[in-house]
């Protein structure tokens, strides 16, 4: 079977490692990246030695933009697939490509495979829900990370061709952490304990947050008495420079790092603040407390296991969860068993899917006041 996947970012080439590698096995696999391929060598070496898949095509979007053009993405992605005519097109992820990446196949009546679905916050406010429901509503075939997920897609009617397969992440952390262990020192570079700090990672700075959202994180970290170090994007740098509160003596920022120090880190900090969807997920699978800077998130279920605390961008609320917030001994297996790729390449291996094949969702039955026009 010819395949297309599309990659949105750097962090889904570690994902889509995960699943390539089992794909490959059986089938012909094309990697359509959104960015310009030079971007992809640039940042390459965070991620040695994983053994990442190159992109075969680059749409050669500028990814420096906040949020990529539906009608760009769209545009160069539906000249791809002219050519290329896959059987199947894989989208993955909760941006506005995946949505664009589903509109073009839709629109060539392709069959789309759609990972991370039925993720929702349900604050239709959120770019990411749009994407999320609109992509889920055009997909064939199904992949959610949780049980909660497969029953959010029921609640609304999905269920035909609907697989629980675990999540991507915890197969790609348990696949990585023993070199991680193995080749990271960055701990020992930055003059760190395990257990004795915390990891902060605060991306979301725009549109999307009140105006004094990073002023007020900013004034939680100098409160906090125990050491914080903050991995940097030159974005995030150039956000936390417009604002006029320099960082405490113990809030270490540092540029950005491989992907096997950035798991040494999380796996060995006493909590992680952050307000990334991702970096919750991978704090559960590493069983590390997670204090999420967000009113909402789309990985609820580890809000009610117990494992993360949404704070939002409160200065007291963010202090006084990390100084009060202990998670329970329970820690139940949410994204799975570690075998997501194997399960995803094991239902797209069993039989072709068909365009169309579950457009017609559930039968139901509508309140006869609803028909009266």
């Amino acid at each position: 079977m010819k395949i297309t996947s599309l990659v949105d970012s750097y962090s889904d080439f570690i994902q889509t490692a995960v699943v390539s590698r089992v794909l490959r096995q059986r089938h012909q696999e094309t990697l359509v990246y959104i960015g310009p391929h030079t971007d992809y060598f640039q940042v390459r070496a965070y991620f040695e030695p994983l053994n990442l898949p190159e992109p075969e095509v680059s749409l050669e979007l500028a990814t420096s933009a906040p949020v990529a053009s539906l009608g760009e993405v769209l545009l160069r992605l539906e000249r791809v697939l002219l050519d290329r005519r896959p059987d199947l097109l894989i989208v993955r992820g909760h941006s506005t490509t995946a949505l664009a990446g589903a509109l073009a196949a839709a629109r060539q009546s392709i069959p789309i495979a759609r990972l991370d679905a039925g993720v929702r916050a349900y604050h239709k406010h959120l770019p990411e829900e749009l994407n999320n429901v609109l992509t889920d509503r055009l997909a064939d075939v199904l992949f959610c990370n949780t049980q909660a997920a497969v029953q959010h897609l029921a609640e609304e009617g999905i269920i035909s061709g609907v697989h629980f397969s675990g999540d991507l992440a915890l197969d790609t952390v348990e696949q990585h952490l023993p070199a991680a262990r193995q080749h990271s020192s960055i701990l020992q570079r930055v003059g760190l304990y395990p257990g004795y700090y915390l990891l902060a990672v605060v991306q979301h700075f725009n549109q999307t947050q009140p105006p004094d959202y990073l002023r007020s994180v900013i004034k939680a970290l100098n409160a906090i008495r125990e050491p914080i170090i903050c991995p940097m994007s030159a974005q995030a740098r150039v956000a936390f420079d417009q604002i006029d509160l320099p960082l405490a003596p113990h809030v270490l920022p540092i540029d950005p790092i491989g992907y096997l120090d950035m798991l040494s880190l999380e796996k060995h900090a006493r909590a992680i603040i952050t307000d990334v969807d991702s970096l919750q997920r991978e704090a559960y699978c590493l069983a590390v407390p997670c204090i999420t800077l967000r009113e909402e998130t789309g990985v609820r279920e580890t809000v009610d296991a117990g494992w993360n605390r949404l704070v939002g961008g409160e200065t007291v609320r963010i202090s006084e969860a990390v100084r009060d917030f202990l998670p329970p001994l329970e820690h139940p297996p949410l994204f799975g068993d570690g075998h997501a790729a194997e399960r995803i390449a094991e239902v797209l291996g069993a039989q072709p899917v068909i365009f169309g094949q579950n457009y017609d969702r559930v039968a139901l039955t509508l309140h006869p006041g609803l028909l009266v026009g």
